[in-house]
């Protein structure tokens, strides 16, 4: 005779799911667009690899660039040349980056009402100046551990709210590690020898 499955237990199994779903991605491509908390957007390409790096290349003519060799977490603005860097070892992006660590730890599934969605909220209580990240992921046999990360809201210390939608994802793609390199637009201070 089998036993229904307990809510709480399916809660569980679900966060498992999406642990593997992340961890089992080694490189990935996808569209992105990026949603401010006014409502503005853009659009660009988002490239994965493991452990660690990412990069959000942004459509012509937005001068910025955000990317992460697997330790700190680089936005580049090339129309001010201002470069401005954070870690990411225990941010709640650490769970998108680095899933290796226990994203159990500061991970939580949210109630979706669809069997099919799994949402997972991050945040480090120790660290509330990391902020909050909330991933959804929908069912996808052809992903890899059968869930796709289709969006995720980022809410900072401050309460700024972005939103980043997924689309057209390509898994095990070809990714050199000089794409999380970028072009530093800062004057150099140093005198010509």
């Amino acid at each position: 005779m089998m036993l229904p499955v307990t809510p709480a237990l399916a809660a569980a199994g679900d966060l498992d799911r999406a642990v593997a779903a992340l961890r089992g991605i080694t490189t990935m491509r996808a569209s992105f667009t990026q949603t401010d908390r006014n409502g503005q957007s853009v659009n660009g390409v988002m490239t994965l690899k493991r452990p660690g790096k990412i990069r959000f290349e942004y459509q012509k003519g937005v001068p910025m660039l955000v990317v992460s060799n697997g330790k700190s977490l680089t936005l580049v603005d090339y129309e001010v040349n201002q470069v401005q860097r954070w870690p990411i070892a225990n941010s709640p992006l650490g769970a998108l980056l680095d899933p290796s660590r226990d994203v159990k730890k500061f991970g939580k599934l949210l109630p979706t009402g669809n069997s099919d969605v799994v949402s997972v909220e991050v945040r480090d209580p120790n660290k509330p100046e990391f902020g909050v990240m909330t991933m959804i992921f929908t069912k996808n046999a052809s992903a890899p551990g059968g869930l796709e990360l289709t969006n995720w809201v980022t809410l900072d210390a401050q309460n700024q709210r972005t939103t980043v939608r997924l689309k057209n994802h390509r898994y095990g793609v070809s990714v050199a590690d000089n794409s999380f390199t970028y072009r530093d637009p800062r004057k150099t201070s140093r005198r010509p020898r």
